[in-house]
């Protein structure tokens, strides 16, 4: 079973595994497992955002309560200082996001480590993260489509997007427009050079403000069109859900009519995690920086359209 140190416990079990393995990019390892867990259990890896801790960030955005309420089991990768002052992970550095590589390697070496001491779903393995570890859960899905069925991105960056911290400014305070086919040929690179042959990408939910600050909303346009051009979707041919409610929600079907890639904007929405504080089956979420209570709990949604709940 996970050994290491187990921490504060909530409805479930949260722990720290020191040791997992191959750790080549020296990050933390922390899991929760809920007390009514499937089996076997779906896993969903949560990054945080720069500033976050693994399991804070957990718990705040309300994937705690969700994986109590459905009974999967959460992964949280943890950056370290060491690695980055402000603790966001590397997305922009090639070579510790290559897959096998650095911080990937990583993350997939812990999904492994989970894999082996728990019932884990190995069809049912997601990735979200908000921020630096929405840009990293899409660099997870380009260089590890054969292990996510899915992934959410919250104010994150398209995958390819820079080579350094010079252009990941760039990308991260003004965007970058390339053709959709650009975009979707940088992520068919990264499994090409992996020798994956790969007839089905993973579902995708992408989450924006429209008043964020730290990341220019034109990414999530950018997210929207890389991922649907790998699904061989019209970016243009969405059914739009005008809520009245302060957001807007565009969902994309493949030709079997299956959504597989959704877009949340935010009206008025600053940087951080969409959440609804309340006990309602709808709701999630403590208010903390970056983690803001819009009405809308971006978990619980997308859990929904994983497909992770009824």
């Amino acid at each position: 079973m996970l050994s290491g140190n187990v921490l504060a416990v909530w409805a479930g079990m949260a722990g720290e595994v020191p040791e997992f393995g191959p750790n080549p990019g020296n990050l933390g390892m922390f899991y929760y497992w809920p007390d009514a867990a499937r089996v076997p259990a779906p896993l969903v890896v949560v990054l945080h955002g720069c500033r976050q801790t693994a399991l804070d960030y957990a718990q705040q955005s309300g994937w705690m309560q969700q994986a109590d309420r459905w009974g999967f089991a959460l992964l949280l990768p943890e950056q370290r200082a060491a690695n980055n002052w402000q603790r966001c992970f590397n997305w922009f550095r090639p070579e510790l996001v290559g897959r096998d590589q650095g911080e990937a390697a990583s993350i997939r070496q812990m999904i492994v480590r989970m894999q082996a001491d728990r019932p884990i779903d190995s069809q049912r393995i997601y990735v979200t993260g908000l921020s630096a570890g929405g840009a990293m859960t899409a660099v997870l899905l380009a260089d590890y489509p054969d292990v996510f069925a899915g992934g959410a991105i919250v104010a994150g960056i398209p995958y390819g997007c820079a080579s350094g911290l010079p252009s990941a400014l760039r990308c991260q305070l003004w965007g970058r427009d390339l053709e959709p086919a650009e975009w979707s040929d940088r992520v068919r690179q990264a499994t090409a050079e992996a020798g994956l042959k790969r007839q089905a990408w993973p579902l995708v939910s992408i989450w924006q403000g429209d008043s964020d600050w730290a990341v220019d909303p034109a990414n999530a346009r950018e997210l929207l069109e890389q991922w649907t051009a790998l699904q061989g979707i019209d970016p243009n041919s969405a059914v739009e859900e005008q809520t009245g409610q302060g957001y807007s929600h565009r969902v994309y079907r493949d030709a079997t009519g299956r959504p597989r890639v959704e877009e949340y904007l935010i009206a008025g929405m600053s940087h951080g995690q969409p959440i609804d504080p309340g006990s309602g089956d709808t709701q999630c979420g403590i208010p903390a920086d970056y983690i803001l209570p819009v009405g809308i709990c971006a978990s619980y949604r997308i859990i929904h359209f994983w497909e992770l709940a009824p």
